[in-house]
């Protein structure tokens, strides 16, 4: 009997290091290429410009007193969402609020105006600060309904979300010649980690086509930047497929992407093959807790394989699935409750001992409060939620499987 483990060997090792050391190193190696494209700011930034504006907000940062183990919250609108300054008593713990445009509430500090603050600081102590980092050390709190629909904070690492983008990109084979249509939103582990996180770790550029999702905004940033790779949602897709200029664009130098977040249907996955020439598009499994992708197709798997599962484990991860009510490993072909174990999950969830228990088990498994089915090749299609399935007379009644495996799900960066 075959049982339903995976373990995904990796030929290439994992990274150690944190993300200034990994954006001091992309400066190094790749210094002059492009970083960061913002197309509706017109803003261009090489891999070195990038790093010194990083290094700039950094010793900013220490100006203000900002010391390891405090936390940052980044947000847009902050006047049009009613938690400037003058809501502050709401949030005892907040200090300061630093806005990205020109305008201020009072007290509050414009970008330029804090960027300044990093002269009182030298290159010297900005790198002791450094040193004292480990890459185990929280980097990211990431918002997220859990397993149980509660909004909890997923407190990921510097070795989670760098090593997760990282093997990413090499599923997708990335390399500095790559260049990232993202419009998706980066306070989502899609952007944050699949997008900033890969490019960063590959030496990829990374296009933003406006300040939000615009299917002409992102066809026009595609032609013009000559994107290599899309990332997006399937109604993002079929947005820009259904787009009135779609044919008007020159969309032939696409070639792999990210179809997440949503029920994938097989025909517009065959339209992103052969309209938007998206021939290497993949189809992906994963949670924020996880960092999120543990499962993803290959760029040469079979399009049947790619809509009906959600690829392999990926390297340096491991995977079950279990009886929910005995945690045995169950056998090929039977469904069972997925679980991740390996670098990608996260530390735990912040302030919350009794949340992150219940969700990591002793043996650092991430119960992902998904049913799913393995088969003997080890694809995984994701059939449910544990709570949707019936016991009956003893036995487990499972939900019906969809014809789609990729559907939506409140926690999760990537189609399931």
């Amino acid at each position: 009997m075959k049982l339903s483990y995976v373990h995904g060997v990796g030929t290439t090792p994992l990274i150690a290091d944190t993300l200034g050391g990994a954006l001091n190193r992309a400066a190094e190696r790749w210094g002059d290429r492009d970083a960061l494209v913002a197309c509706h700011q017109q803003l261009r930034y090489s891999y070195r410009e990038l790093r010194d504006e990083a290094d700039r907000a950094a010793r900013a940062l220490i100006a203000l007193g900002v010391q390891r183990g405090d936390r940052l919250r980044l947000m847009p609108e902050l006047m049009a969402t009613g938690t400037g300054p003058l809501q502050a008593q709401r949030v005892p713990a907040l200090r300061r609020v630093i806005y990205l445009g020109t305008d201020a509430e009072p007290g509050g500090i414009p970008w330029a105006e804090f960027l300044d603050l990093g002269n009182r600081i030298s290159a010297q102590e900005l790198e002791a600060r450094e040193t004292e980092l480990q890459f185990d050390d929280p980097i990211n709190i990431q918002y997220t309904s859990g397993t149980t629909g509660s909004p909890k904070g997923a407190t990921l690492s510097h070795h989670d979300i760098l090593n997760n983008g990282y093997i990413t990109g090499e599923v997708l084979r990335y390399t500095e010649h790559d260049r990232i249509c993202a419009p998706v939103p980066f306070y989502h582990c899609f952007g944050c980690v699949l997008g900033n996180m890969a490019a960063l770790t590959n030496g990829s550029a990374v296009v933003i086509p406006g300040e939000s999702f615009d299917p002409d905004a992102t066809l026009r940033a595609i032609e013009a930047e000559r994107c290599t790779s899309i990332y997006g949602v399937p109604t993002m897709f079929i947005a820009q497929l259904d787009h009135p200029r779609f044919g008007d664009v020159q969309l032939e130098t696409l070639r792999p992407g990210i179809m997440a977040g949503g029920p994938c249907p097989i025909d517009v996955v065959r339209q992103v093959i052969g309209r938007m020439h998206v021939p290497q598009v993949t189809i992906g499994y994963g949670m924020t807790e996880t960092s999120p992708l543990s499962f993803q197709s290959r760029i040469d798997d079979p399009i049947e394989i790619r809509v009906s599962t959600v690829g392999r484990v990926l390297p340096h991860l491991e995977c079950k699935t279990v009886d929910p009510d005995t945690g045995a490993i169950v056998p090929r072909g039977t469904p069972g409750e997925l679980c991740t174990r390996g670098y990608a999950v996260m530390l735990g969830y912040w302030n919350d001992d009794d949340a992150t228990a219940k969700a990591i088990d002793a043996a650092r498994w991430m119960h992902s409060g998904d049913l799913a089915l393995m088969n003997d090749d080890g694809y995984v299609s994701i059939t449910g939620r544990i709570k949707d399935m019936i016991i009956r007379g003893g036995e487990n009644i499972y939900p019906v499987k969809s014809k789609s495996s990729c559907t939506p799900t409140r926690r999760s960066a990537t189609c399931r």
